[in-house]
């Protein structure tokens, strides 16, 4: 039963994690710095990768504590060498690859996409249940919007993804649109929850003949309905520019729009591939909206990780790791970073 100690810092989350056999979590610390970054409305890159020089030490140190083993105890270090952001990989690729060096320990570089589709994985008592491929993967976040089959273990094709925006990142433009606090994601399901999803007829791309996304254009239309309902009002980082009344509305209007599309494309290529399972993964597999969507439409079981392993971290580093590792993967000391890393 390998034990994997594994370290993600793709982009705003210090994380060290634990993981026995690629399922059971002996320890999975966080360190977030959605405070640091909110007055800027987003991740600001540099003072991501300086605050993962100040805190991966202590983070890594917990993870070990709490699992109750010392580095002598562990049979393999791993850790996201792409895609995100380039200096914030680059701090965990160094603790990784001294962390290996000094102990003489296998080192192993995951794809972050990776990652999350063996979030899936990751059970409260095993043993996991068994999956029988082809599984369709959406995997959804602040940076990516990926359609993937996945054959096998390791064994992936990419059907289609974004053109634009990020499913997430569509989130946070449209929350600060509507005035509302970073983290726009789970602020923007928030206020939601009070409104009218059929208020506004936001448009859904459904780029016909591809399993592409884009939300560009619904981005757009939530601009000029906000200008709509203000008109001639300045936008500004710290503006409200709206009646506040219409900010549920539009928020559920928006949320709509892009779980409609993504659980109609996905719910669409898992029929024409014949999949057995959908999985959804990333930090807006959360989004309450987009689960009852799926839960409505889909024709075959549907699986989500729990909360706490939908946005970054590294157990699921370390789950996916286990299977490389079982695989024989052993990568150099001399890796690099893969910013722009694609899964397949």
């Amino acid at each position: 039963m390998p034990r994997v100690l594994a370290i993600e810092t793709s982009c705003d989350e210090t994380a060290a994690a634990v993981v026995a056999d690629g399922t059971t979590i002996l320890s999975n610390i966080i360190a977030s710095q959605a405070a640091r970054h909110a007055p800027y409305g987003g991740v600001f890159p540099e003072v991501a990768s300086r605050m993962h020089i100040e805190v991966i030490y202590p983070v890594v140190q917990q993870a070990l504590n709490e699992a109750h083993l010392g580095l002598g105890d562990i049979d393999a270090i791993a850790v996201t060498r792409g895609p995100g952001l380039p200096g914030s990989l680059v701090v965990g690729l160094n603790m990784a690859k001294g962390l290996a060096f000094g102990r003489g320990l296998p080192l192993i570089g995951v794809n972050h996409l990776e990652g999350h589709v063996y979030s899936l994985w990751l059970v409260d008592a095993p043993p996991v249940p068994a999956v029988k491929f082809p599984v369709l993967v959406l995997i959804v976040s602040g940076g990516h919007t990926e359609l993937i089959l996945m054959i096998g273990h390791g064994q992936y094709q990419r059907l289609g993804g974004t053109l634009d925006d990020a499913a997430g990142e569509a989130f946070d433009k449209v929350a600060r649109l509507l005035g509302l606090p970073y983290p726009g994601g789970p602020n923007l399901e928030q206020a939601a929850q009070d409104g009218d999803p059929a208020a506004f007829k936001f448009p859904r791309a459904w780029l016909e003949g591809t399993w592409d996304f884009s939300f560009s254009g619904l981005k757009t239309a939530v601009l000029y309905e906000v200008k709509k309902q203000k008109p001639g009002v300045p936008f500004g980082p710290d503006e409200t520019p709206l009646d506040l009344a219409q900010v549920p509305s539009l928020a559920a209007s928006f949320q709509a729009a892009v779980a409609d599309v993504l659980v109609g494309k996905t719910v669409a290529a898992a029929r024409q591939f014949e999949a057995t399972e959908i999985f959804v993964a990333g930090g807006v597999s959360a989004n309450k909206t987009l689960k009852a969507e799926f839960a409505r439409r889909a024709e075959i079981p549907v699986r989500t990780p729990p909360l706490v392993l939908c946005t970054d971290n590294a157990a699921m580093i370390a789950a996916a790791a286990n299977f490389r590792y079982l695989a024989g993967q052993r990568d150099a000391l001399d890796m690099d970073a893969l910013p722009n890393w694609r899964l397949a």
